[in-house]
């Protein structure tokens, strides 16, 4: 017996008509055609009085070229100008296959999984409708890069905080108010974004920067982080960049701890690296990021948080958020 299923053969149809005309049980034809018995018993089964190979041959032939059932998310249906909406806007096959089961939880025929989705876009033939679709998906490293690279020569920063001082409940993200911190930098380094993450809603806040001195930053974190609420503000986790050198003052202006993860561990920061890279649709690498306004920053952040995500069962940052700011500031109608 192979492995892989092939059609029976006339001569193999020969055989069984014979074989059981002998009264040859549908086992011991498949041992002496080295068929898997299943083959033969479906064989006998679709024309079980008086079988005859010819009829058998012919009906086999008619069942090849009838026509399959139709593919789910077909590019002429509107299930797939839905998911195909959804691509353009920068939404996940993840994200648009838990959407559609939120929107309709009965009806099946309206809801795809993920890989149906990265299927359909990959049986596309060649054109402009393909290129547009897998492009808008992300893209990432053709490989994992190794989380240890060597040893760190960037020196210490004074009076850091550890991220194991950092309170347990930072990592059961139940209580709001702990963000992670980073910088994105543009081409030749030359210029550079300041991204936020708060770990419980997976809101995003950008900020404008100069630069990627320790001055830039200080500024540009404040700027972003001023207009949340002390109660939402508690902690921030930080890589050891020298950018945040002046880390003490922005922990005294903002009433918030700055914790600082190990060195070249960004598993420890997940929600902000995870961000990072999602960042990278709308902010390549190698492009110079000081042509993007503040305005369009908050705009791109806008389009980060208004999308489904998983975590949250696929309710999307800005909700989660505006539930802990109601929770957390009863005067939140004023704040944005």
């Amino acid at each position: 017996m192979t492995n892989c299923y092939e059609h029976l053969a006339v001569e193999e149809r020969a055989c069984i008509l014979q074989m059981r005309s002998q009264g040859q049980s549908a086992r011991r034809i498949a041992l002496l055609l080295k068929r898997a018995p299943s083959t033969i018993s479906r064989e006998l089964k679709r024309l079980p009085d008086d079988y005859d190979a010819t009829q058998a041959g012919r009906h086999a032939r008619q069942l090849r070229h009838k026509p399959r059932r139709q593919r789910k998310l077909a590019p002429h249906t509107a299930l797939f100008q839905t998911v195909t909406a959804f691509l353009k806007i920068g939404w996940s096959p993840e994200q648009i296959a838990g959407t559609l089961k939120k929107m309709w939880p009965n009806d099946p025929s309206q809801q795809v999984s993920h890989e149906t989705v990265y299927n359909a876009l990959y049986v596309l033939p060649r054109g402009e409708l393909k290129r547009e679709l897998i492009a808008a998906l992300r893209h990432g490293h053709s490989s994992r890069l190794p989380r240890s690279r060597g040893e760190d020569r960037r020196g210490t920063l004074s009076n850091m905080l550890s991220i194991h001082l950092r309170p347990p409940e930072v990592n059961d993200r139940l209580i709001p108010g702990h963000w992670e911190g980073d910088l994105i930098k543009g081409a030749a380094n030359r210029s550079s974004i300041g991204t936020l993450v708060e770990r419980t809603s997976r809101l995003v806040l950008l900020a404008k920067m100069e630069n990627a001195t320790a001055e830039a930053a200080l500024q540009g974190f404040m700027t972003a982080l001023n207009p949340v609420p002390t109660r939402l503000r508690k902690s921030m986790t930080y890589d050891q960049g020298k950018e945040m050198a002046r880390h003490a003052e922005l922990s005294a202006e903002l009433e918030m701890t700055v914790y600082f993860a190990d060195p070249h561990s960004p598993w420890q920061r997940g929600s902000n690296e995870n961000t990072n890279g999602l960042l990278r649709q709308y902010l390549p690498k190698g492009t110079d990021l000081s042509v993007y306004s503040q305005d369009q920053l908050e705009a791109i952040a806008y389009s980060l948080n208004t999308r489904p995500r998983k975590s949250l069962g696929f309710r999307t940052p800005l909700e989660v958020f505006a539930e802990l700011l109601s929770r957390t500031h009863p005067d939140a109608a004023g704040i944005h």
